[in-house]
């Protein structure tokens, strides 16, 4: 179990900075140390919120991998906790979650003792207007996390099909008039910030859905420039070959598409929700969740932070191959 002699902080407290506050921090870290003096990994190391806490959780020896494709986020993360850094208590790495096993294998690791995925996008990315994440400020129409990715959402909106831009719409924004929606961004193109998108959308529906509309597009594009569901479940099937047996995962998502399928991976081993049994009626999947439901922020965590108000946090320990149960009835 965590350090008794440290106690992590919910958001409105030592973890919170004007780059991110952490989701969650005190749930995460009781959740997913089972040895203190392990090594646990933040794959969206983002401000290092989370990163930190873990440190401050876990006895002197333990340590944590800090991942991030964000230049940025890992520069704050350094700033942060310079002298984690120096003790070779944190090591720092640029990549995507979707590659962990060799990222890990780059940092020196085989196996760690815990996983963090903090899903989404973070408040600095949020409220950074060149990144092009929100339609509350004006900003290139980018939303890339990795700058040096190729994908931009003004290629896109701009370049895009009706039929393939309305899809991105609809499977990633889970916007009901997604054909809709793609036609009035084909006829008002040329679209170079994310003003020109949010007027767009704005002249197409009525005032009183604006705002949620507007949340769903600029999702819809972020997940889709991102590749963040691809990325998702590529790192949750390799997390089963990272963790041994006894060792935990730890999901905060922030909407149903990322939610959806952290609680099927993790309750069933897949993706369809389809429990698979072997002949003796045991259910075959490699993690066991800790609880039924997901956690959710306190109500004066979601005061401190509202962001925190989507967040769900699932946990699950992996089973060894001869635990895949329960049996079924």
């Amino acid at each position: 179990m965590p350090n008794a002699s440290a106690s992590p902080q919910s958001a409105s407290g030592t973890y919170a900075t004007d780059y991110h506050a952490p989701v969650m921090a005190t749930e995460v870290c009781a959740g997913l140390i089972t040895t203190p003096t392990g090594c646990y990994v933040d794959a969206t190391a983002g401000g290092g919120g989370h990163t930190e806490a873990l440190l401050d959780a876990l006895a002197p020896e333990g340590c944590v991998v800090a991942i991030d494709q964000d230049p940025e986020a890992l520069n704050a993360v350094r700033d942060r906790l310079p002298d984690a850094v120096k003790a070779n208590r944190l090591h720092l790495v640029r990549g995507n979650f979707r590659a962990l096993p060799r990222l890990l294998r780059d940092a020196g690791f085989a196996e760690v003792d815990g996983l963090l995925l903090d899903l989404g996008v973070s408040s600095h990315q949020i409220d950074e207007p060149e990144r092009g994440f929100s339609f509350q400020a004006e900003g290139p129409l980018d939303m890339r996390m990795d700058p040096e990715g190729r994908l931009t959402a003004r290629t896109i909106v701009n370049e895009w099909g009706h039929g393939d831009l309305a899809d991105v719409l609809r499977r990633y924004g889970e916007e009901r008039y997604a054909g809709a929606l793609a036609t009035a961004i084909l006829e008002a193109r040329p679209l170079d910030t994310t003003a020109d998108l949010a007027g767009a959308i704005r002249d197409d529906v009525p005032d009183h859905v604006v705002t949620k509309t507007l949340a769903r597009v600029f999702q819809g594009l972020r997940i889709a420039v991102n590749g963040e569901l691809d990325a998702l479940e590529s790192v949750l099937e390799d997390s089963v070959t990272v963790l041994p047996t006894g060792r935990r995962i730890a999901v905060l998502s922030y909407h149903s598409l990322e939610d959806r399928r952290a609680k099927r991976f993790l309750r069933y081993g897949n993706f369809d929700g389809t429990p698979k049994r072997d002949l003796y009626g045991t259910l075959i999947a490699p993690f066991a969740p800790i609880d039924a439901s997901p956690q959710t922020a306190t109500d004066a965590e979601i005061e401190a932070n509202p962001r925190a108000r989507s967040a769900r946090l699932r946990i699950a320990e992996r089973q060894s191959t001869e635990e895949m149960g329960p049996p079924m009835p």
